[in-house]
């Protein structure tokens, strides 16, 4: 008769192992369920499914859509903070301005969260998700001066593009190729404001006056 092995892991290990397994799991449930609805046991969700995408590929997407949804919202409070607080000599052009680049990215909030709603998600906005999933960081305090203000949004500019072109390669790697499209979309209209808003930077008042 073959003696079954005995287990020599000591206590303290297998249990610190399965602490950590359990860890693992919870925060695996946890990310899945903060943007897949397909799997939510609530009302009227028998039909949400990730249509043609894998489980592994809804994932990377939607965690890219997430993102970039969190990204384009804190981005967007940070031009109408960024509004509302300049003051001086460039005040009758950034106020403005501030609220036409807004126009051309604005309808980008919607179109993300309802991409991924399509594709069975379900897109987390409170603000503590905002916080933990963007790279936009909304001022806390506040800021007058024009360049300043310009410099730091053409910062944020130049991250963000270059998020969505990365991220354009990821739906693509997955086989979405429609949510690469929006993403490639994103990108030029965020490097057009980069552009424009860097454009008023090669000012030698702006830069000397400050």
């Amino acid at each position: 008769m073959t003696k079954a092995k005995k287990d020599t892991k000591k206590p303290a290990v297998k249990a610190e192992a399965g602490r950590a397994s359990k860890a693992k799991s919870a925060k695996a449930d946890s990310q899945r369920t903060a943007t897949d609805a397909a799997h939510m046991k609530v009302q009227h969700n028998d039909l949400v499914d990730h249509n043609y995408l894998s489980e592994e590929q809804f994932g990377a997407v939607a965690e890219t859509l997430q993102r970039n949804l969190a990204t384009t919202i804190c981005l967007y409070l940070k031009f109408k903070k960024y509004h509302w607080d300049i003051r001086g000599r460039y005040f009758r052009d950034l106020h403005p301005a501030y609220d036409e680049f807004i126009d051309m990215f604005f309808p980008a909030i919607d179109e993300q969260a309802e991409r991924l709603v399509a594709l069975g998600g379900s897109p987390v906005a409170a603000p503590s998700d905002l916080d933990r999933y963007s790279v936009v960081q909304v001022p806390t305090e506040t800021v007058r001066d024009a360049y300043t203000q310009v410099q730091d949004l053409v910062s944020d500019l130049t991250r963000v593009s270059k998020g969505f072109r990365d991220d354009s390669l990821t739906a693509d790697e997955n086989d979405d190729p429609a949510t690469a499209d929006l993403y490639n979309g994103y990108a030029a209209t965020m490097d057009k404001i980069r552009w424009m808003l860097q454009a008023m930077m090669d000012d030698e008042y702006m830069q000397n006056n400050r």
